[in-house]
């Protein structure tokens, strides 16, 4: 079946009159014979308002395929780690050599094994897979005893922007609290997160239990932090598929803003538009929790900096706050600290890292989750899917049908999400859409479900019920449904 050629959106309100304009675009099909009732995926009066027939569900083309031609067909604990299926030997050689130095550890310099120190002097992580196990998502601490802080981080800004329109440092720490040090030096202080359980329930009766993160702050080894200080924790994301986010054209991004909700659905995504260190202008932001970089090679060079205290081509400079002395003195390893080479294969390695495939996707209950997601604005956020453009250097990224699930925009997430920390355009209650492909493989590669910007979510149904705002009518929706439906949409969702 055909992809219909729709931005599909429907608030809470009349939910089964939208299932049932759903249902004919969805092929309905009645012979002039016999007939059997027609069923309503939703369930409810709608399918009585039609005339008798059964609803045939079938997979869209193309949609098993969720990196299209890259797509990889693995649900081990590797489903994100593998290349594009359509990369030449030589470029998997080079994907094997990338993938080499986003998995190495770096060491203090200086070392004897030349070109692999330069770590710190203060840091979050020894390495890319520290954050990113698996090419995965990161996880919060797990318990009070779990003082390893890999996968979490918090950053820091104060009110005010940059000389280019980003957050403002915070003045004694900068943008980001560094939790280890090398010999020598300090780490800048310890994050202590606990968890606050928030009940509710379903419109069924059936109640749950959401926690909300507090995050406080010890050991600050370089005295108190401002008293405007803003704080935002965020757990690393997933790393595969970000080749082809870079391939979406942005002409395709834009159409898809509605910043001051013209056609009055609730929902007003917008662009954020960034600093991009590499041309000196400001572009469209597409990665990142808030959009806050303009292409893939930024966010790996500034994770390097701001996570490892890693220098490279694009930021040269080490990651040392003037108050912090000590860390200026410290030693180096070399100008930059990873060269050009490496960055070059460690950016084609993050390029092709490919999607894997979608499971069952012909299923009753995976289909029947899928028309649960669309009528209930799900995707008037997560947009299905793209075609791919001309990505230089990347012929097999380009002209792809791909499934992110994502816009890539900005929305308003409501006040229980928000971290009231500004990001360029980004107001402290904006998050970009998540892309969901790959999602229902997390537990088979991270070993865990923690779901959302902090890790708050314990898996989806707990990453649905906290979405407020824009997503508050999809989120009402969710808790209206009969638990048959809410599972039926989350087997979809376990299926991407």
């Amino acid at each position: 079946m055909a992809r219909p050629m729709v931005r599909l959106r429907s608030a809470s309100s009349g939910l089964l009159a939208s299932l049932c304009v759903a249902v004919a675009m969805f092929a309905a099909s009645c012979d002039d014979g016999e007939t059997t009732p027609q069923e309503c995926p939703i369930g409810g009066d709608c399918c009585a308002e039609t005339d008798d027939c059964e609803v045939k569900l079938a997979p869209y083309d193309g949609e098993e395929l969720s990196g299209g031609e890259t797509t990889v067909f693995d649900v081990g604990r590797d489903a994100f780690a593998r290349p594009a299926r359509n990369l030449t030997p030589p470029e998997r050689d080079d994907f094997a050599l990338g993938d080499h130095f986003f998995n190495r550890g770096w060491v203090m310099a200086p070392a004897s094994a030349e070109g692999n120190d330069g770590l710190g002097p203060t840091f979050n992580a020894t390495g890319c897979s520290a954050c990113h196990s698996h090419d995965g998502r990161g996880s919060p601490p797990t318990s009070p005893d779990d003082t390893r802080s890999f996968g979490l981080l918090v950053r820091l800004s104060v009110p005010g922007t940059d000389e280019h329109g980003g957050p403002k440092h915070e003045p004694t720490y900068g943008d980001q609290l560094q939790t280890f040090a090398i010999l020598g030096i300090e780490p800048e202080g310890r994050l202590d997160l606990s968890w606050e359980e928030v009940p509710g329930a379903f419109a069924d009766g059936q109640p749950y239990s959401l926690r909300r993160p507090m995050i406080a702050f010890a050991d600050l080894a370089y005295g108190p932090m401002a008293d405007d200080v803003l704080t935002s924790a965020r757990v690393g994301q997933a790393t595969f598929g970000l080749g082809l986010v870079e391939a979406i054209t942005e002409a395709d991004i834009v159409a898809l803003e509605d910043s001051d909700d013209a056609d009055g659905d609730g929902i007003s995504g917008r662009a954020n538009r960034v600093w991009d260190a590499a041309s000196a202008t400001t572009r469209l932001g597409r990665f990142g929790w808030k959009a806050n970089q303009p292409s893939l090679a930024q966010q790996v060079q500034g994770a390097f900096l701001g996570d490892m205290g890693i220098t490279s081509p694009l930021f040269t400079a080490q990651n040392c706050p003037t108050a912090q002395s000590d860390c200026m003195s410290a030693p180096t390893g070399g100008d930059p600290e990873v060269d050009e080479s490496k960055i070059a294969l460690i950016d084609f390695y993050s390029h092709t890292l490919a999607v894997p495939a979608r499971r069952g996707v012909g299923e009753p209950q995976i289909l029947a989750g899928r028309t649960v997601f669309e009528t209930s604005g799900c995707g008037s956020c997560h947009t299905a899917s793209f075609r791919t453009g001309a990505l230089e250097g990347y012929p097999m990224l380009s002209d792809q049908l791909v499934w992110p699930y994502t816009d890539l925009l900005l929305h308003d997430m409501g006040y229980e999400l928000a971290d009231g920390r500004p990001d360029y355009l980004a107001d402290g209650r904006e998050w970009r859409t998540a892309p969901l492909w790959g999602i229902g493989l997390t537990q088979a590669v991270s070993k865990h479900t923690f779901f959302l910007h902090d890790g708050r979510a314990r898996g989806l149904a707990e990453a649905i019920l906290w979405h407020g705002g824009e997503g508050a009518a999809a989120r009402e929706a969710f808790r209206a449904l009969p638990e048959s439906r809410r599972n039926d949409l989350l087997a979809f969702l376990q299926s991407l």
